[in-house]
């Protein structure tokens, strides 16, 4: 093996140490007592298990309820989006239509905002609905994504026009050209966009907090930060305990989703 190589590969070993320590360091203090978790010099691995810490995260709680909520709220939110963002990235990809690029610019633009500057307008919209401290005013404000939209169009428009062209002589619609052609060949950029909306929507934390003052409308990541706002002092072990039980689900995606996300971003056209 020529030297090059060698250093190559240690490179990327202390990049995937660099990336997976955190994580590492996460599971390792939800398993020990709070005064190993604070104890210096830190230890990485624990001396006894306490697995009772997730048991004592899972009831600090309405726990259950916290989940069930973000399960609601996730899936929601990715039902809505298929249902808005295919058929607006397909009309950009295939149609010309008036105000086209002035339509792209803004969509384009909303991708630059950061949702804590529009918080206060969406925030007046859904109190004038009435719909404060429920399930639908976390989901309402996400039912379409300007990023989703963007790598829709650009996988779109790598279809073949002659395709599309055969597809439309044999009288097919619009709608089922959309279902039968272009989302089984975008697939792998269908999933990558569904699974970065996951990730995004489970982990939010800023939304439900602004948008929920009620227990029975928030969700998971509200509870976990919860546990660090006690009265009582912060059981460190205990908070990540409940950490680790809030990524356990995106890790779970991931798992299942990996080899979609590489064939995304190796697509490179319609063969």
């Amino acid at each position: 093996m020529s030297i090059q190589k060698i250093l190559t590969r240690i490179a990327l070993v202390a990049v995937i140490i660099f990336f997976a320590f955190p994580f590492v360091w996460l599971v390792s203090s939800s398993l020990k007592t709070v005064v190993e978790t604070l104890s210096i010099p830190p230890t990485l691995v624990p001396k006894n298990l306490q697995w009772n810490n997730f048991v004592i995260a899972w009831n600090s709680g309405p726990f259950l309820k916290y989940l069930i909520n973000s399960i609601l709220v996730t899936f929601g939110v990715l039902v809505l989006q298929i249902i808005t963002v295919v058929p607006a990235a397909y009309a950009f990809a295939r149609y010309e239509f008036a105000g086209k690029k002035i339509f792209w610019a803004i969509t384009l633009i909303t991708l630059m905002i950061p949702s804590q500057l529009i918080f206060l307008p969406v925030f007046l919209q859904l109190s004038s609905w009435g719909i404060l401290d429920s399930l639908w005013g976390l989901i309402l404000p996400f039912a379409a994504g300007a990023f989703g939209i963007f790598m829709l169009r650009q996988t779109f428009m790598q279809v073949p026009n002659e395709i599309l062209d055969a597809a439309r002589l044999d009288k097919a619609s619009e709608l089922k050209i959309i279902w039968k052609i272009m989302m089984p060949l975008s697939k792998p950029t269908i999933i990558t966009m569904l699974l970065f909306t996951f990730v995004s929507r489970w982990n939010d934390y800023f939304w439900p907090l602004v948008m929920t003052t009620k227990e029975n409308a928030r969700t998971l990541p509200v509870g976990v930060a919860m546990l660090r706002t006690s009265e009582t002092g912060v059981d460190w072990n205990i908070a990540l305990a409940a950490n680790v039980i809030l990524v356990i689900p995106i890790l779970i995606v991931y798992f299942f989703a990996q080899k979609r996300i590489i064939q995304a971003f190796t697509y490179t056209g319609v063969k």
